[in-house]
């Protein structure tokens, strides 16, 4: 059986999480420039998430292929954004994304943040139930070219004191 381990970004990696940014938008019809998402910062990674008190984690399979990603980008002082979140369709239902959410909630808590906000799709059915199943609400919706965008938020300082 593989492995999965979760390990900080490394600049190597830029071609990998692109292709499987790309995978995944195709996946739910969805395409970088389409006027729903951004895709300005994958080149920027180290700037934009961890030289800005961000942080930017991948999921690796033994044999070193990248299966699963995501981010952590400041808002503000208290707030950051949990952010490309993706798993490869073949890597899916396998709890790759709840440990990819997991590890970017505890790191977003270490980093001294009070909320995570992050939006997706109603196009992502499986995005939306696993925000839910972390405790993760609704704030609003927003038709952008045609696609619904769903914007949500945690409040980690309640994640925290609930913890086992």
């Amino acid at each position: 059986m593989s492995r999965f381990e979760i390990r900080r970004y490394r600049w190597s990696d830029l071609e990998s999480v692109w292709a499987l940014h790309q995978i995944c938008l195709a996946q739910v019809g969805l395409a970088p420039g389409d006027g729903v998402w951004y895709d300005d910062d994958f080149p920027r990674i180290n700037e934009i998430y961890l030289a800005d008190r961000g942080e930017f984690l991948v999921g690796e399979r033994s044999g070193g292929r990248v299966v699963a990603m995501g981010g952590i980008r400041r808002i503000d002082d208290e707030s950051a954004e949990m952010c490309r979140l993706r798993v490869h369709p073949e890597f899916q239902r396998r709890g790759y994304g709840a440990r990819m959410v997991a590890a970017l909630e505890t790191r977003a808590i270490e980093l001294g943040y009070l909320r995570l906000r992050g939006d997706t799709t109603l196009n992502q059915p499986a995005a939306i139930e696993l925000y839910r199943k972390y405790g993760w609400r609704e704030i609003r919706r927003e038709d952008r070219s045609g696609c619904v965008v769903i914007y949500g938020e945690k409040e980690l300082v309640e994640a925290m004191s609930t913890s086992p």
